[in-house]
Order: C-alpha cells, then structure tokens, then sequence
C-alpha cells in the first residue's frame, strides 16, 4: 500500500511542475502582449497642440489674482499636455510668464479625447515691481523637449483685462483645477 501513494506522489509533482511551467509560459507571453499594447498606445499618442486642443482662461474665484488656463483635447487620440504652456501677458510682451518649479507633476498629463489639464496663472503679487492691464493672454503650448509649439493662440482675457506685474507666474499641467490653484 505503500507503493500506490508515492507513486501517486510522484506523478502529482511531475503534474505540479508541467502545471507551474505552463502557466510560467503563459504569464511571460501575457506580460509580453501587455507590454508590446502599451508600446503601441504609447506611440499613438500625439502631442497637444492648439490644433487639437481647446484652450479657455477664466477668473478663479479663490485665490485672489490668479486665473485658470484649460487646455482640453478635442483630437481623436490621446494627447500628451508636455511641462506648462508658454503665456504672453499682452499682445506686446517681450517675454513669456516663468513657469512656478514647484508646481511640476510626478508624470506628463496625458488627456484622452474629451479630457482637460489645468494651469494657474498668478497675475499679480503685492511684492511684484510694475505692472499693466492686459486685455489678451498668448499660448504656445510645449512639445517634448519643453520648447514652444510653433502655433500661438491668442485668448482675451475674462472682464475686459487683468492686471499683471512682475510676480506673474504659470504653474505646470495639472490634471485637475484644484492641483493647478494650489500655487
């Protein structure tokens, strides 16, 4: 009676190890087909461009002085909302709003069609030197270097004009308002 059982021992290892072996196979070849889908939606995602992404800029209630940028995509593919855009506070500026570094996201904001991303703009700071009332507000959004898209859009601005001084500043994408508000 001894014999039967280890034999049915042995047999139920050798199964054990065909069993574990197969299902090795199969989790290699499932990591692989998830990977080679995630390469390939990976690569179909473009950049957001203005031609494909509809920009609005609104006052936000709280905080004071700041406004809400959002870029949503109106494209059939899924776009990559690169770093933060590039802003010109009046159709005359010479330079572009810095960017606030300590607004930067863990990942690239990536909007699926429909979907938005966020900026905040701080306008003004007691603190800041100078200062006009500007009526348009020009966007250049960023590819995937960090440069400027060649493509600006031009918005007005909510209330016929907002003063900016030398305090403005622009956060990065974000994938909701309130991230975008908090600097």
């Amino acid at each position: 009676m001894r014999t039967a059982p280890r034999s049915v021992s042995r047999r139920a290892s050798a199964s054990s190890v065909v069993v574990a072996a197969a299902l090795a196979l199969v989790g290699v070849q499932a990591a692989g087909q998830t990977a080679t889908a995630a390469t390939k939606e990976a690569s179909s995602i473009v950049t957001c461009t203005t031609a494909n992404t509809r920009l609005t800029v609104t006052e936000a209630a709280r905080p004071l002085s700041h406004l809400l940028l959002k870029a949503t995509n109106t494209g059939t593919k899924s776009c990559y909302a690169y770093s933060a855009p590039y802003l010109r506070a009046g159709a005359d500026a010479q330079a572009v709003l810095p960017w606030a570094d300590e607004s930067t996201p863990q990942a690239v904001v990536t909007l699926k069609p429909g979907q938005s991303a966020y900026a905040g703009i701080l306008t003004y700071s007691p603190d800041g030197e100078g200062g006009a009332t500007e009526k348009t507000l020009g966007v250049f959004l960023a590819d995937r270097k960090g440069h400027a898209t060649d493509q600006e859009k031009t918005l007005n601005l909510p209330n016929g004009g907002v003063f900016f001084n030398s305090a403005a500043t622009v956060t990065y994408w974000q994938d909701n308002a309130a991230d975008a508000l908090a600097w």
